[in-house]
């Protein structure tokens, strides 16, 4: 009898233990939305800003003269009905392990698909260790996420799903298996690639499709094409700033697409050729960061050295928090920082010293700090937040 009780309790921790680890490793929450789509798939071609027309281009080959560098030939060919499966996925909380946090969840709309917070709440509470960057325009850069670790938007849109304080879905096996069972995805992965067959590949491909058809391309400075009035006098006095020696901003921010120049052969790209302090030539891969001078030591030294992927200044008035730790609550304290308070690092960009390679030191006035942030400013496009292409599918 000892030993049946024995074997019962033994029995009974077991199975407790086996029930609570299945509850850990998968925990489950009902969602029971479905995704409300338009009987015929929106327009997804790429956005040009105004005076160049309705261009449908191959995104695989296109060099564009808006943003000045090539879309990034390792991201797939955008198509509506593939960019329609990807939105789907990108605002479905199905693809995390309890059904709690989709992409969307970390990259709002209305926030220029940022999410507002210094650090971003994952699937069980846990935050993560930086920013949501903001993700316009991605498909234009060559390297992604604050340390520059992926060269595309497959890469991009996929890690967080495996990520495991993000979504928590470490096995793409286990996602394909998943959402095989949901009815709604067998007919939008048909009309995306012609079966209905779920694999990793097809998930990525989609979510990078409707990433890289999100961008920003009609803002008051993209109406300087057809208009020359489309700035007041405040942000043209911010805008001969921006591009000055005095300010350097442009040579870190390029326009048009005001991000790193990180294409290869670009100032911040792969194979740069720079200046040691001794005059030589130094060969350094800086895959689009910078050492921006926020502090002298680094609890994370980002890319290496303390610095992070140089960001799209597109729509920047819609992303605060700023930089990788959410550390300025403000554009005022951004321009601050590079007008008064760069760190003299060992590690400081060079376009962030002054000739004698001390730190940057722009004196701006008030009003000259003011025209500024107003030129940031004048760089929203206000349709990106409010298009129902890019909108959540989930009502």
């Amino acid at each position: 009898m000892k030993n049946n009780l024995k074997f019962c309790v033994l029995f009974s921790s077991v199975l407790a233990t086996v029930i609570f680890s299945c509850a850990k490793e998968e925990p489950s929450t009902a969602y029971t939305l479905r995704p409300e789509l338009p009987d015929q798939p929106y327009n997804y071609s790429l956005q040009l800003p105004p005076g160049f027309g309705n261009i449908v281009v191959d995104t695989n080959s296109f060099i564009d003269i808006f943003f000045g560098f090539s879309f990034n030939p390792n991201n797939p060919q955008i198509t509506d009905h593939g960019a329609t499966l990807g939105r789907v996925l990108f605002y479905d909380p199905q693809l995390s392990l309890n059904n709690s946090i989709s992409c969307g969840s970390c990259h709002h709309q209305d926030k220029a698909f940022s999410d507002g917070k210094a650090f971003s709440t994952g699937f069980a509470g846990e935050v993560t260790p930086r920013s949501s960057m903001a993700i316009i325009n991605a498909g234009f850069n060559q390297n992604l996420f604050w340390d520059s670790r992926v060269q595309n938007v497959f890469q991009l849109a996929t890690k967080p799903i495996q990520n495991h304080i993000e979504m928590g879905m470490e096995s793409m096996e286990r996602l394909k298996s998943k959402l095989s069972k949901i009815d709604y995805y067998q007919p939008l992965f048909t009309n995306a690639f012609g079966s209905p067959e779920i694999t990793e590949e097809k998930i990525g491909n989609a979510l990078a499709q409707f990433v890289c058809s999100i961008t920003a391309a009609n803002s008051k400075f993209d109406q300087l094409s057809i208009n020359p009035s489309a700035l007041n006098n405040e942000e043209k006095m911010g805008m001969d700033l921006f591009f000055s020696a005095r300010t350097n901003c442009s040579r870190c921010h390029a326009a048009p697409n005001f991000a790193a120049p990180d294409f290869a052969g670009g100032e911040y790209g792969s194979g740069t050729i720079i200046k040691d302090p001794n005059g030589g030539l130094l060969f350094e891969d800086l895959r689009g960061g910078a050492n921006n001078g926020l502090t002298i030591k680094y609890n994370d030294e980002g890319m290496g050295k303390g610095k992070f992927r140089i960001p799209s200044l597109r729509n920047i008035a819609l992303t605060a928090p700023y930089m990788h730790d959410g550390r300025f609550a403000t554009l005022n304290e951004v321009v601050e920082h590079y007008n008064s308070g760069i760190v003299n690092h060992p590690d400081l960009d060079n376009n962030l010293k002054d000739a004698n390679g001390a730190p940057l030191r722009m004196n701006l006035n008030m009003q000259e700090k003011r025209a500024l942030i107003a030129f940031m400013n004048a760089l929203t496009d206000q349709t990106t937040m409010v298009d129902p292409k890019w909108s959540n599918p989930f009502k």
